[in-house]
């Protein structure tokens, strides 16, 4: 995808140490709605993975298939790095967009509101075309609109909605209630089920 925020865009963020969306550990809604989550072999993708503290938790926790993606060449080198020799990990340095595979859980966590939002329409297809039937994306958007140009860009649910209704069946979409402190009221938990090919 044609983008400015690209490889070298991120990659500088990461030299500069601008990573201002990186808390420290795995995000508190993604940990409690994995706790639940029945399926420790489900085939789990993590795009614009950056220091991949979900990642880590689902390791500790039993979790055998994840897929970690990023663009930015530092983020991979650091996660190599960190799951060195772990064979329930596949780490991918490359474009969300042009990736193939087949997922049944797609975790989203600061990746969407990272994209331009005229790649938003992309977003969606392309997290259509990775997921399995019945397939879901789980995690978090902004839902509010930053003052400052992005990235992070916001959005509200009405135009996320509008969005993601054409493939994905929205099951939930409100106002997180266990948000991190710093993001209190500002996010929204999603859990999106991926329309079936053949409905």
């Amino acid at each position: 995808m044609e983008t400015s925020l690209d490889q070298n865009f991120w990659n500088q963020r990461w030299k500069n140490r601008q990573t201002g969306w990186d808390i420290g550990y795995a995000s508190t809604p993604i940990v409690t709605f994995m706790e639940k989550y029945p399926n420790k072999d489900a085939r789990i993708l993590i795009p614009g993975c950056g220091n991949a503290y979900e990642a880590a938790y689902l390791l500790e926790n039993g979790f055998t298939n994840l897929t970690l993606i990023d663009i930015a060449p530092i983020a991979i080198q650091n996660v190599k790095e960190k799951f060195k020799n772990n064979p329930h990990i596949n780490i991918v340095h490359g474009d969300f967009f042009e990736h193939k595979g087949e997922y049944d859980l797609l975790i989203e966590q600061t990746f969407f509101c990272a994209l331009e939002p005229k790649l938003r329409s992309e977003y969606v297809k392309q997290a259509s075309s990775l997921l399995a039937d019945g397939g879901e994306i789980m995690g978090l958007l902004f839902g509010k609109e930053f003052e400052s140009q992005g990235p992070p860009f916001g959005g509200s649910i009405t135009e996320y909605r509008l969005l993601f209704d054409k493939l994905f069946v929205i099951e939930k979409m409100e106002l997180c209630y266990n948000s991190i402190a710093p993001r209190e009221g500002s996010e929204l938990f999603i859990k999106l089920r991926r329309n079936n090919r053949n409905d």
